[in-house]
């Protein structure tokens, strides 16, 4: 019975330490501004996720992920879970990942209207 307690609040600890990374992975000292077009858009918790392909000089289409803000957090600043659709061109501002993969921590998407959204970090993070 105690190894069973032992088991359950290991696996209960456990959680907690892979529950969220936070901005280690991210290179946090630059923001990096692209280009591109919109191929889906996830509005959920904990994360938000916006797929993203970005056209090179040559054409070569490079796709990238953008993690943002909770959408609890991201509905409270405006946005909401049909602001994004496949196609839609938009600027995203953000911290690019420190391995070098195609993945952002998104600060801020700017549409094609111009209408600037700001995740839940704050428009101090975005100017």
């Amino acid at each position: 019975m105690s190894l069973l307690a032992l088991v359950a609040g290991l696996l209960l600890a456990s959680v907690s330490v892979f529950a969220h990374h936070g901005t280690a992975v991210y290179d946090t000292t630059k923001l990096t501004t692209l280009k591109g077009t919109v191929t889906d858009f996830q509005f959920i918790n904990p994360h938000s996720i916006i797929l993203f392909e970005v056209k090179d000089g040559t054409g070569k289409v490079a796709k990238w992920v953008l993690e943002a803000g909770s959408g609890t957090s991201m509905s409270r600043k405006g946005w909401t879970r049909d602001l994004l659709k496949p196609g839609h061109q938009i600027t995203a501002t953000g911290n690019l990942a420190k391995n070098g993969s195609n993945t952002m921590r998104l600060l801020k998407i700017v549409l094609s209207t111009g209408k600037e959204y700001f995740v839940d970090r704050g428009e101090d993070y975005a100017n």
